[in-house]
């Protein structure tokens, strides 16, 4: 692979960008060199502007779930287009998504569009406090909920993939009312709740997927729900990963739980930016118009962005994606475990859904304490071989692989080869 065209825009990029990127995990800081800027994505594939091709298992962080470049999503968008970008005013589309989304949620009356995740967060942890008049919340260490400034405290691959305790910038007040539980450890959300009375939600990635692809264990999720209702504290499930990655609807189907407060994200705006939160009617009647808590986008419901979420989620519906996803995400675990058994290296892999990650370490990860202590060195060297060898996946350890609709068994075959050859080369 040459990287050429790349370290010239990076050097070009930098001028006026800061670290030539507009988010931290693409500098490749981890795992060293220089950025790689991509110029198009079909399919399964991406290209970067050196003309290096890849099989992609970023797929934007999780957004495309039915590969680039879909060509449903993309006729839908640009017939959109023709009646212009944005209007700050309401659309017939705007409805058309709500129903869809509600309709995946049993325990979601009514839904906010939002323009991001991070924005949706916030917006369910402002509900969360005004539907209780309580202040706190509680979160786990390594789950990410975007970079509000209240949960930018143990918030995973972000801030550890920088090497960052917290961030510059948030001051202590802010942050005060931020409650640290240890996932997957129930007895420390009893304890918090314990010594504090003034709690107005829990706020979990169901699966996290900033430590990698990390499970709840045993009853984790039944036993929050139930310490959330006994207490009267809301519980805020953070599916903007999560949400139809297994199936169609999100990973409280899987495991059994209904949230108070749903946040949503990535595949729901189809490879736009759309955010969405959504609860039952007494809980969403607080949000103005309606209610006294106030929340506002100008950009929110963005037609174009509407349409390409209604074509995106009419798809998942119709088409049997998730038996063919989920089969793919088995065998190439399957695979990396016996390869690594073949060549003597320790391993652990955690799958979801079309979430995998690899950790390179002999113990379980069921939380970001264990999740860190994966050989990060190793990582990095394998990282690079499977880049050189034309597999794309996030210059972090502490991100989850994405495998899409257009990932098939040439795709895998060409996986199958690289992975064995990086575990020759570490061996």
């Amino acid at each position: 692979m040459r990287y050429k065209k790349s370290k010239e825009l990076f050097v070009k990029g930098s001028k006026h960008m800061v670290g030539a990127v507009n988010s931290p995990v693409r500098a490749f800081n981890t795992v060293g060199g220089n950025p790689i800027f991509i110029e198009k994505g079909k399919g399964a594939y991406l290209t970067d502007v050196d003309g290096n091709k890849y099989v992609d298992y970023v797929l934007s962080y999780g957004p495309m779930l039915l590969g680039h470049a879909n060509e449903q999503v993309k006729t839908e968008v640009k017939l959109a287009l023709e009646d212009s970008f944005s209007f700050g005013a309401s659309t017939e589309k705007e409805i058309e998504l709500a129903e869809l989304i509600c309709s995946a949620f049993p325990n979601m009356d009514k839904v906010r569009m939002v323009n991001s995740g991070t924005e949706a967060v916030m917006s369910a942890i402002r509900l969360a406090r005004a539907y209780t008049g309580k202040n706190q919340i509680i979160k786990f260490a390594g789950c990410y909920h975007g970079h509000a400034d209240m949960l930018l405290v143990a918030a995973g691959s972000g801030l550890v993939t920088g090497s960052l305790p917290g961030s510059k910038g948030v001051p202590k007040d802010t942050v005060s009312n931020t409650l640290i539980a240890n996932f997957n450890d129930i007895e420390s959300v009893k304890k918090i709740i314990s010594n504090n009375n003034n709690i107005a939600g829990i706020i979990v990635e169901p699966v996290a997927g900033n430590m990698g692809c990390v499970l709840p264990k045993d009853d984790f999720l039944v036993e929050l729900r139930k310490i959330a209702s006994e207490n009267g504290i809301l519980l805020i499930i953070d599916e903007v990963m999560t949400g139809f990655r297994d199936s169609f609807g999100g990973a409280q189907k899987a495991f059994g739980v209904e949230a108070d407060i749903t946040c949503l994200g990535k595949v729901i705006g189809g490879g736009f930016p759309v955010g969405a939160y959504g609860a039952r009617e007494e809980i969403m009647q607080m949000v103005a118009p309606l209610g006294d808590m106030y929340q506002a986008g100008t950009l929110s419901g963005n037609p174009i962005a509407m349409t390409a979420g209604i074509s995106m989620l009419k798809q998942l519906k119709e088409e049997n994606v998730y038996e063919k996803t989920n089969q793919y995400v088995n065998k190439l675990s399957n695979f990396m475990l016996d390869s690594a058994k073949k060549h003597h290296i320790d391993i652990t892999v955690n799958t979801f859904g079309s979430m995998i990650t690899p950790f390179f370490t002999s113990q379980p990860v069921t939380n970001f304490d264990e999740a860190k202590a994966s050989d990060q060195t190793k990582f990095t060297k394998f990282f690079w071989s499977l880049m050189n060898n034309g597999i794309y996946i996030a210059p972090s350890p502490f991100e989850a692989w994405f495998v899409s609709s257009k990932h098939g068994n040439k795709e895998l075959d060409l996986t199958y080869k690289a992975i064995d050859k990086a575990f020759s080369g570490l061996s």
